[in-house]
């Protein structure tokens, strides 16, 4: 299943819920045509969180990017993806992710060939999704079960290196990235997927970019805010290599070197124009992942009026 629809969506984050689905109706009222929902760690559970936005909702796809693969079988994420798909026919969209060693500590899973479970998972969870009976003991995961009725989602999951890419290639719907400048992009994670895709004789998923955004023309407090934001990743040894294989030092830090080429920052026309570009080049989606400026629901606010001007 391939959902090749050239849209720029955006990344909700807010840590009250009923916040969280005021912002998911905003967006949808301002025309933004996709939301997207992380789960992070032991917090608020993605799906849950998109029921209710199906419910409040006509419109806007709904997706996750991501929901951590180690805490959650895929029958769980399968049978909960069956209650917002009933909600929102056709309007969901999985994406699914490793994460970190901390996502299976803290669970008790050992992170022992971590992408060779994921090949596991993503198969697992995408039969679940057909509807048919699944009867498959693997080496990292057990699921023997038959969903009450199908799910029509495309099965995505995200990719940091080379190794990722191309097994999205092989076996997913879709790789959604995150903090890769569009520069890795080109010359690692699509000649990666294709290769992928290749090897498995299968035509290449989409890749869907996702990409920190601040609305400012003011550089230097897009880059600070960026900074303080989204710099931790920096600190994280998967993030770090990927960061030095693109080409950056990183070690205090996200460099000026990579915000200049990975952050998109600007008015609200030059944010769109630069958001739309990235579809030209190649992306078959875009995620917005606002970094807020200053009063923070004036900023998310600009920032959905600058991913729904993106869209026209």
């Amino acid at each position: 299943m391939y959902y090749r629809i050239a849209v720029i969506g955006v990344l909700i984050r807010d840590p009250s819920v009923p916040r969280t689905l005021e912002l998911i109706e905003q967006a949808e009222a301002l025309g933004v045509p996709a939301v997207w929902l992380t789960t992070t760690g032991a917090g608020r559970d993605a799906l849950t969180l998109l029921a209710a936005a199906a419910a409040r909702t006509s419109l806007v796809r709904l997706g996750t990017a991501i929901i951590p693969t180690w805490p959650r079988h895929p029958v769980s994420v399968a049978q909960a993806a069956q209650v917002v798909d009933a909600l929102a026919p056709g309007r969901l969209r999985i994406g699914v992710g490793i994460a970190s060693p901390p996502a299976a500590t803290m669970v008790g899973a050992a992170w022992e060939r971590p992408l060779g479970a994921f090949r596991e998972y993503i198969l697992h969870l995408k039969a679940l999704f057909t509807g048919e009976a699944v009867d498959v003991q693997g080496t990292h995961y057990t699921t023997r079960a038959k969903l009450e009725s199908a799910v029509d989602a495309p099965v995505m999951a995200s990719a940091l290196r080379e190794g990722a890419f191309r097994l999205c290639g092989e076996v997913s719907d879709g790789a959604i990235s995150w903090m890769a400048p569009w520069g890795y992009i080109e010359r690692i994670a699509l000649p990666s997927l294709r290769s992928g895709a290749e090897a498995a004789g299968r035509p290449t998923p989409p890749l869907v970019f996702h990409v920190p955004v601040c609305v400012t023309p003011d550089r230097d407090a897009a880059r600070n805010a960026a900074q303080e934001q989204v710099g931790l990743y920096t600190r994280i040894p998967s993030w770090a290599a990927m960061f030095a294989e693109a080409g950056y030092d990183t070690a205090t830090g996200l460099s000026d070197a990579y915000l200049d080429d990975a952050l998109v920052y600007g008015d609200q026309a030059t944010v769109a124009t630069k958001l739309r570009s990235f579809i030209t080049r190649g992306a078959a989606e875009v995620i917005a992942h606002p970094v807020t400026l200053g009063d923070r629901a004036t900023s998310l606010h600009e920032t959905l009026a600058a991913v729904a001007a993106a869209n026209r």
